[in-house]
């Protein structure tokens, strides 16, 4: 993301900078529309279905249930229309954040144009994830699914899902989808543009799995455990950028980052190759919604596979990277360190290699110390 500068003169109507400049205001209007038109009976129809949530369906609550009875959700083609209107919501949001949050930081820290666009980019991922976490981990709970881990297949395929439940699938759509005109209004550096189109293109490819193929209990648990994770990582990027010595958020990520993908592999395995697997109705079946079949299962948990196996791998490079950069700049450090000690050195420590490029093993070496000392 880079950064926007603002300039005195107004930028013609509808042009490329006055939709970048005034974007957020333009679809704050957009949003306005379709909630004006709940006030009215002509196109309260029409607007009802852009704000509220969709095909529900009443059932009598069970005995451990107070109320009479219970609203559950299934999903359908209005559902686009929902998330639709969310995505301008979203949008309006991730501009409110971006200008009485992380612009009034970036001015007080006078960021670097790269420090600038992670900053703003973690920021914004970190108050989504902490409030998905926050709210995905209330409905497990709700739920009972942390408790009874079997709830993961039982019961398939669950075509009824509580309101909060689908209105959860319905913003993680949503926000997802917003992330692509972010990358116009943000105007996003070429070479950055096709990395966020793959990793906002795996969010909504799995998540609409998860939703579409009557897994959301398994989906909810999933992205609770990655958003979790990956909340640590950017928030200790956060505080990295405010101070460049804070190393252990990014330690403590490392060890939960391997932790969460063996986790999402074993629940994975154990709903797909235990749970799906010895379930009686094994028949794809549209009307009811139940595609627990072997093609099925094996191309769902194959693509989990792969996708973990890609994050691992993106990992360890990262990993890689950062113990390249460690260690190259560790000779670095000690070569100003030393002629700033004693200024001229002696022709005995130039043949000895300490002034010039020092290696890390010559800094380092009993010698090298011995020399100094004498």
């Amino acid at each position: 993301m880079a950064i926007r500068k603002k300039s005195n003169k107004n930028p013609p109507v509808l042009s490329h900078e006055f939709i970048v400049q005034n974007h957020a205001d333009i679809v704050s209007c957009m949003a306005m529309i379709f909630l004006l038109g709940l006030m009215f009976e002509i196109t309260a129809k029409a607007a009802v279905i852009f704000v509220t949530l969709q095909y529900n369906v009443t059932i009598p609550a069970t005995e451990e249930q107070s109320a009479e009875t219970i609203s559950l959700y299934y999903y359908g083609i209005k559902d686009l229309a929902t998330i639709f209107f969310y995505m301008l919501v979203a949008i309006i949001i991730h501009a409110i954040i971006q200008e009485y949050v992380l612009d009034k930081i970036n001015r007080k820290m006078h960021f670097s144009k790269t420090k600038h666009s992670k900053f703003n980019e973690s920021g914004q991922l970190s108050a989504f994830y902490l409030f998905s976490c926050v709210w995905g981990t209330s409905i497990l709970v709700s739920e009972n699914y942390i408790s009874d881990p079997t709830s993961l297949w039982r019961d398939y395929p669950h075509t009824l899902i509580p309101f909060q439940m689908k209105f959860f699938y319905i913003l993680q759509l949503a926000y997802w989808f917003h992330a692509f005109p972010e990358l116009y209004f943000q105007k996003t550096k070429k070479e950055d543009i096709f990395r966020q189109i793959v990793y906002i293109g795996l969010y909504l490819f799995h998540i609409a799995g998860a939703y579409l193929l009557n897994l959301t209990h398994l989906g909810l648990v999933l992205l609770v455990l990655h958003y979790f994770v990956e909340f640590l990582f950017h928030i200790s990027r956060l505080f990295y950028f405010s101070d460049e010595k804070y190393q252990k958020g990014f330690s403590l990520w490392a060890v939960l980052f391997v932790l969460g993908r063996l986790l999402t592999l074993i629940l994975s395995v154990l709903t797909f190759g235990f749970g799906l697997a010895r379930a009686e109705d094994q028949q794809l079946n549209f009307s009811t919604g139940n595609f627990n079949i072997l093609a099925v299962r094996i191309s769902v948990l194959a693509s989990i596979c792969m996708t973990q196996a890609f994050m691992m791998w993106k990992f360890i490079n990262f990993q890689l990277r950062r113990w390249r950069e460690h260690s190259s700049s560790q000779p670095q450090s000690v070569k100003k360190k030393f002629v700033s000690a004693k200024g001229k050195t002696s022709r005995k420590e130039r043949e000895n290699g300490i002034n010039g490029t020092v290696t890390s093993n010559g800094a380092d070496s009993p010698r090298s110390r011995k020399d100094k000392s004498s």
